[in-house]
């Protein structure tokens, strides 16, 4: 096992973050080794600042008019940093030791501009290992005057928060991949999951068609492309299929193997199937929104 280094690296930090208490001091512990950590925070009223400044981190305040850029792309162009590289950590992802080690030598090239981490999720008291969620490949380390993150427009009414979650970092360099797992301490408990998921899934149903179009600030959707341009293509072409809370839980399930994770595995794989069908009721009612918003015109 790798152990952690008493040198720190000429690397920028960004933690984007709201009422964070709870997970924040390991967060940043976990990126101690970097010279430089911002924490970006939009008005918290627990102590997640005071947190922040005990551990030696900046804390720069976001105030979201509604209105794009959100709060990564907003803080990567505004942010006066001091390295070339910066590394996006959310408050409930921890780096161990042994990517800390990787980190350290992937910012020493020259002939690479970003990485891909690779996220494992803690659910029920264990690790994911399957169900598609792992490996969970985001590109989370690059130069960050090279790197943006999508920029999907769907107005200022919709309860999505002010943050990128869906969104990916478009990066117009090369990119390779880091092989040890970033941890990742999303879901402590079902509750949480559900929280979250019927707020993502007002996002995904009003930002689902400007996804797949395909306009140069988005992610390609693309059937032999990237895993994340993969991954959009196929929710592109199932947009319009029959039954596509079933057809994700099979997907999750049994096509990626979901099933050897065990009893953690089929909860997870039918609160995906949940997901899903939260998704496409919405869709539904924002349709039925649209049509008689126009109908009234």
């Amino acid at each position: 096992m790798s152990e952690r280094s008493d040198t720190r690296a000429p690397l920028s930090v960004l933690v984007p973050v709201k009422n964070e208490a709870a997970n924040l001091r390991d967060c940043l512990a976990s990126v101690s080794f970097a010279q430089e950590i911002v924490v970006v925070d939009s008005g918290s009223t627990d102590s997640t600042q005071a947190i922040a400044e005990a551990a030696g981190a900046r804390v720069v305040e976001f105030a979201w008019n509604g209105k794009l850029p959100r709060k990564k792309n907003w803080a990567l162009t505004n942010i006066p940093w001091q390295y070339e590289w910066v590394l996006i950590i959310d408050a409930d992802e921890r780096i161990t030791a042994e990517l800390e080690c990787e980190i350290r030598k992937a910012i020493r090239r020259t002939d690479v501009d970003g990485f891909y981490l690779n996220r494992r999720f803690w659910f029920l008291d264990g690790w994911i290992n399957h169900c598609g969620y792992f490996p969970s490949w985001n590109l989370r380390l690059f130069r960050h005057r090279l790197g943006r993150y999508e920029q999907i427009e769907i107005g200022e009414n919709i309860p999505s928060g002010d943050n990128e979650v869906h969104e990916h970092v478009l990066l117009n360099s090369r990119a390779e991949y880091l092989s040890a797992p970033m941890e990742h301490y999303a879901f402590p408990d079902i509750a949480t999951f559900v929280a979250k998921h019927d707020r993502y899934s007002s996002w995904e149903a009003i930002a689902s068609r400007k996804l797949h179009s395909g306009h140069e600030k988005s992610l390609r959707a693309m059937p032999f492309g990237t895993g994340l341009e993969r991954k959009r293509w196929l929710k592109k072409a199932t947009m319009r299929a029959p039954f596509r809370p079933s057809l994700r839980f099979l997907y999750h399930y049994i096509w990626k193997q979901g099933f050897r994770d065990g009893y953690r595995g089929w909860v997870l794989c039918r609160l995906l199937a949940s997901y899903e069908r939260m998704i496409v009721l919405k869709e539904h009612e924002w349709k039925k929104r649209a049509a008689m918003s126009t109908a009234a015109l």
